[in-house]
């Protein structure tokens, strides 16, 4: 009975075990009983660790963090698992109500609308979007200022790297900033949309295979979305026209040439620049003049500044009937 009492010591809280008739049960059995209890009371604890609320933020966006990792090179990993930390998987009034879903802040180019909040420092400005999908494109296109382009030497997996990197460019004052993106990432296995595949958890829900989703992207979504002057925005490719571009981004054509300050049948070339919202009155602070050059048009400075025609007139007291640009002519543009 010697071994039936260390063994009654050591499984101190599962009393049936140690009931049964004398110890003809050798060390591998039991070996193998607490390895099965090992297993479910491990992966039962890891289970209950994931927060239900931050699975259905990811359920929501996974397909967008991985298109914008198609479009610009940047883990999608790395995008939800910052859009899960920055906006509270989607709770925070920031998110909920303006949809910022990644704290960015105005900074000195941004044109769009704004929301003020305690941050680091009280009342700061904050970008405010239409929607989510705003702030995703808007995110992708932030990462892409000059301190940030050393992450795109990184591979696209590697997601400690990016998180590191992040941290180290100043993306947040938190010290602890790229571990908490690399804990999220590992607990939620995001590193799975970086290989263009849903986590294991998710791949039981109804969701279609990504290849199918990539497919139909590609045939339906011909240009890609950029953001500048606080503007979305596409480049105009070969045989486009405001209806085709209409068409594609499910707006009114006549809507789109007005966004646009132009007719309907407007000849499009290759590279131009066609916004999607009402443009600004003026230009960002960046620019605060325009030097004319040959082959300029009040509409041709006007689109490259992301700001109304009317208002570059009006901005430097100028005729809209009789004013022709002249190359060297220096024009205000705020």
């Amino acid at each position: 009975m010697k071994r039936t009492r260390e063994y009654a010591t050591y499984f101190k809280g599962f009393p049936q075990v140690i009931t049964c008739r004398k110890v003809s049960y050798n060390r591998a059995y039991f070996a193998l009983i607490l390895l099965v209890f090992s297993f479910l009371f491990s992966t039962s604890v890891y289970a209950q660790r994931r927060n239900t609320t931050y699975e259905q933020y990811i359920h929501q966006f996974a397909t967008e963090g991985i298109h914008q990792m198609r479009k610009h090179k940047i883990p999608a990993s790395i995008t939800l698992a910052q859009g899960l930390l920055e906006s509270g998987a989607g709770l925070s009034t920031l998110a909920s109500v303006h949809h910022n879903h990644f704290g960015i802040k105005c900074h000195k180019s941004w044109m769009g609308k704004r929301t003020y909040r305690d941050d680091d420092y009280k009342n700061e400005c904050f970008r405010s979007y239409l929607s989510a999908l705003d702030s995703y494109n808007d995110h992708s296109n932030f990462l892409k200022q000059p301190r940030y382009q050393f992450l795109y030497d990184l591979e696209v997996k590697d997601y400690k790297g990016w998180a590191k990197g992040l941290q180290k460019a100043g993306y947040a004052t938190d010290k602890g900033y790229a571990n908490k993106l690399i804990a999220l990432i590992e607990l939620y296995e995001l590193y799975e949309l970086d290989k263009e595949q849903y986590p294991r958890w998710m791949r039981a829900g109804n969701y279609r295979p990504l290849e199918e989703e990539k497919q139909e992207e590609d045939n339906g979504i011909k240009h890609e979305g950029y953001i500048s002057y606080g503007l979305l925005y596409v480049i105009a490719q070969e045989g486009d026209t405001y209806t085709s571009i209409a068409k594609e981004m499910n707006l009114k054509p006549q809507k789109l040439a007005s966004y646009n300050e132009a007719p309907l049948d407007f000849p499009l070339r290759k590279g131009d620049i066609v916004y999607l919202q009402e443009k600004n009155k003026t230009a960002t602070a960046a620019h605060p003049d325009h030097v004319v050059k040959i082959g300029d048009s009040m509409h041709s400075i006007a689109q490259t500044y992301g700001m109304k025609v009317k208002s570059l007139y009006q901005l430097n007291g100028l005729d809209i009937e009789e004013y022709v640009p002249t190359e060297g002519d220096v024009l205000l543009l705020r």
